[in-house]
């Protein structure tokens, strides 16, 4: 438990420093880059490569190696960061609107959502109930929730274990435990409320260890396994450490290899425009919010 209070407390002061980072004209790899840093400087370990989502991208959009991509007036950026100590994570995420206040009530649908969420997240309560909370928030304010993003239970090591807290009522009747640990993330659209898989994303996992013939390979799969074991991992970060031409031939045998596997970014099936919120939380009949 002390792992989880002080990661949650690197998590928290880690969003806020970046969502400070998000404006007019900023570099979205030196916003994940100084991000990332900032969460070292703190005394934690990053979970996953630090996300800019922007605009009907949900989820998944890392900085690539050498992005040059610049945030511009009016682009709606979802900042998601991930913070661990020995394999105990959290989870947490902010949207900002760049030079503008259009999004403001879709912004407010997410966090009052994720409000709701918490006065409830008691042992006993239903999965259905969570979800019916958070569809209820989204749509009184005139949007709609994504129906195929979910929250998640937190393990060790594992950032995607066991169940999961859908953003709408999908009749699940599953009870919350005293002591499990979750990411709730509502999402809001003015769209059809579903995501699809959009371009790859350079981020990747660790899946299937099996042994390979390449040197060079064989070298970068002991350092994914060593620094990153089962959470997701940037190509970026293998290039700063091996340079490019080393880090594409040995992730490009990995993945054909089924080694590891590429995540895609996640995208709003009508493009249109999302916000997201997200807060780790333990279960207990008062809830603990670990990254407020």
């Amino acid at each position: 438990m002390e792992d989880y209070i002080k990661v949650g407390k690197i998590a928290a002061q880690a969003r806020e420093f970046g969502k400070l980072l998000i404006k007019e004209n900023a570099s979205v790899l030196e916003i994940a880059e100084k991000v990332e840093n900032k969460i070292k400087e703190l005394g934690g370990q990053i979970a996953f490569p630090v996300d800019v989502s922007c605009n009907y991208i949900a989820a998944h959009d890392s900085p690539r190696y050498k992005d040059t991509r610049v945030l511009i007036k009016g682009d709606l950026v979802k900042l998601d960061l991930g913070v661990h100590i020995n394999g105990s994570i959290v989870d947490t995420a902010c949207t900002v609107e760049v030079g503008t206040e259009k999004y403001t009530e879709m912004i407010n649908a997410v966090n009052e959502a994720l409000n709701e969420v918490i006065k409830i997240f008691k042992p006993g309560v239903k999965i259905t109930d969570i979800g019916n909370a958070i569809e209820t928030a989204i749509k009184k304010k005139q949007f709609s929730p994504i129906r195929n993003l979910s929250g998640h239970e937190i393990t060790s090591y594992q950032l995607h274990a066991g169940l999961t807290i859908p953003n709408y009522n999908n009749g699940n009747n599953t009870e919350l435990k005293e002591g499990q640990i979750f990411a709730v993330e509502p999402f809001a659209t003015t769209g059809d409320g579903i995501v699809i898989e959009g371009k790859p994303s350079e981020i990747y996992g660790l899946v299937n260890e099996k042994p390979v013939r390449d040197s060079n390979t064989k070298i970068i799969l002991k350092f994914i396994k060593e620094n990153y074991k089962t959470l997701p991992f940037a190509k970026r970060w293998i290039a700063n450490e091996f340079g490019l031409l080393k880090a594409n031939m040995a992730l490009n045998t990995l993945e054909r290899e089924g080694v590891i596997k590429q995540y895609m970014q996640l995208v709003e099936r009508s493009k249109a425009n999302v916000t997201q919120a997200e807060h780790t939380i333990i279960v207990s009949d008062n809830p603990i919010v670990l990254t407020k």
